[in-house]
């Protein structure tokens, strides 16, 4: 699978549940924050939708968050653009 983003830090969510992913999620977008990193991505995958679902509860919530929107050539991955510092 080919990645436009695969020069972007990226948060690969594949095996995790709700919870565990909302941890991991919150962590990665301050950690991007403080590298004043701008874009990042959220692998969440496709399957039923519930990492995805979690996923766009927790990016919604974040205060570091400007906005998200699921990438247009990969539906199992979340573009995030963070606010600056």
């Amino acid at each position: 699978m080919m990645m436009l983003y695969n020069y972007l830090p990226t948060l690969d969510l594949h095996g995790t549940d709700r919870d565990y992913a909302r941890i991991l999620i919150n962590e990665f977008i301050s950690d991007n924050y403080l590298m004043k990193n701008q874009k990042v991505v959220i692998v969440h995958g496709n399957g039923m939708g519930i990492v995805r679902k979690t996923t766009q509860e927790v990016l919604r919530k974040n205060k570091y968050v400007q906005e998200f929107k699921i990438d247009n050539f990969n539906s199992g991955a979340t573009i995030v653009t963070i606010k600056k510092k």
